[in-house]
């Protein structure tokens, strides 16, 4: 059986730790490899890696930094396809949505390529008499990143790329349900000349997630995943003196106006609920229908939702895929199983689903859609994030009573509204408590020179990742105020002679 080592001082390192997790293909629910853990020896290793590469990086040329990222650039649009499948066959999302991923996260090394125009600084001349004043931003030092099975390759390349574009050395810790996309991330940045120790991968579970957060040489650390899990990775890095972003989960709402144009809401709704089997942080998981479109809407959305076709990630075919574990889709399973008893309506009901036509997939990790409509807000399937295919639908009588909805809940990572009205529109993106919102885009994650980040318990830290945020975070500022004598103050002048 293949094993996933880590990748420290530019080369791979088998773990010597002796603990192993499985890695299952979701499709077939068969282990296909195993991926070593890393204990504290281990990541003491990685980051004393980090640490000396620092010392020559950091003082890298911009130049020097952007070819290596335009080169990277080069290389991972060479080899979009192997990552996908290697994205695909560890998590179970379908190629298409797989290559999206990949393509998503080259918009962050693109950002990163531009990295001498984000870091020119600013400068003040003559602030007082030949005083001048200049801001720059330097490099923080070795920094961590810590990254979810949702999206193994888009996630680490929303981190490391601008983190070692601004000069500083990275250690990823991956999820370790999918390791091997990022495994392959790091090899091809060797490969485009990146210097050894720059990027670092260490495997692993909560051994490595505490070292990192202890290390007194890891500086910053990034994370992306559940709530709970961020508030813990916020709390322990302050702790210990770390600058933290971390993204935890969310609860997102689609609000839809009666002058909506229901179809293509219903499309909307099926797409983004359903992508990436309901797998995403920015999936829309509550529709919220306000006046009479409750019932037309429904009814569109189940239609939709009842023809989708759910299969083996690697077949073309596939619209989704199978959930990452068996345990997480029995979970989610059950929010559906016990709807009706807190008083929701299952119209479509998805548990149960066996796939068709591909017999090696009887023991796949596979859940069908469901389609909850009436939810209370009372209700287990409102409250909680369910993290699978399952859309709830909840009416509301007016506008106001929506956005007071939406406005309540503990999550503020994203949001959209579908509507005709630019003064309903506009009123919303204003009114409404999310970090980002679309206006008729079910899934407004933002594009790489925009941040990424939402509100409430959907963020702790200040702030958001990549884009210019994200600069911010892997950099610290520093002004500095100069001067000089002037040459008129005395001494030899071969200036030309002027009657000022």
């Amino acid at each position: 059986m293949k094993t996933i080592t880590h990748w420290i001082g530019g080369k791979p390192v088998e773990s010597v730790s002796g603990r192993f997790g499985p890695v299952y293909n979701p499709a077939t629910g068969a282990q296909e490899k195993q991926v070593g853990f890393a204990s504290v020896d281990e990541v003491d290793a990685a980051v004393a890696k980090a640490k000396a590469a620092f010392e020559s990086w950091g003082e890298a040329s911009l130049a020097k930094r952007t070819a290596v990222l335009f080169k990277y650039r080069e290389l991972l649009d060479a080899h979009r396809d192997e990552i996908a499948e290697l994205i695909t066959a560890e998590h179970g999302k379908v190629h298409s949505d797989a290559l999206g991923e990949v393509a998503r996260g080259m918009e962050i090394v693109e950002l990163a390529c531009g990295i001498s125009e984000k870091l020119k600084g600013e400068l003040s001349t003559q602030v007082s008499s030949r005083v001048d004043v200049a801001s720059i931003r330097q490099p923080l030092g070795v920094v961590a990143g810590i990254t979810p099975f949702n999206f193994p390759a888009m996630v680490p390349m929303w981190m490391f790329p601008l983190a070692i574009a601004c000069g500083n050395t990275f250690v990823l810790k991956p999820s370790e349900k999918d390791p091997s996309a990022s495994f392959r991330l790091a090899e091809l940045a060797s490969e485009a000349g990146l210097p050894d120790g720059v990027l670092n991968i260490v495997q692993g579970d909560k051994v490595a997630v505490d070292r990192l957060l202890e290390h007194p040489d890891v500086v910053a650390v990034s994370f992306v995943g559940s709530t709970p899990i961020a508030k813990y990775i916020q709390l322990k890095g302050v702790e210990h003196d770390k600058r933290v972003q971390a993204l935890g989960g969310a609860k997102n709402h689609m609000l839809v106006l009666p002058d909506a144009d229901l179809d293509f809401a219903a499309d909307q709704a099926i797409n983004a609920a359903y992508g990436s089997a309901g797998e995403r942080c920015m999936a829309v998981s509550v529709v919220v229908a306000v006046g009479d479109t409750g019932d037309e809407l429904v009814a569109k959305i189940a239609e939709r939702a009842k023809g989708l076709n759910i299969g083996p990630g690697n077949d073309p075919a596939s619209e989704m895929g199978p959930l990452i574990t068996r345990e997480h889709r029995d979970k989610v399973a059950s929010y559906v199983s016990g709807a009706a008893a807190q008083g929701a309506e299952v119209v479509v009901d998805g548990t149960g689903y066996t796939v068709e036509g591909h017999p090696e997939c009887a023991d796949g990790f596979f859940l069908g859609v469901s389609l909850l409509d009436k939810v209370p807000v009372t209700a287990d399937a409102y409250k909680d994030e369910i993290f699978g295919p399952v859309l709830c639908v909840v009416r509301a009588d007016t506008y106001d009573d929506a956005i007071k909805l939406i406005n309540s809940s503990r999550w503020g990572n994203g949001t959209a509204i579908f509507t005709r009205d630019g003064g309903a529109a506009r009123r919303f993106q204003l009114e409404v408590q999310a970090g980002m919102v679309g206006i008729n885009v079910p899934i407004p994650v933002p594009v790489g020179y925009h941040s990424f980040g939402g509100w409430k318990d959907s963020l702790f830290g200040d702030l958001h990742i990549y884009g210019n945020d994200g600069i911010a975070f892997y950099t610290q500022g520093k002004v500095i105020t100069t001067r000089w004598p002037d040459p008129s103050d005395g001494g030899i002048n071969l200036g030309f002679p002027s009657h000022s």
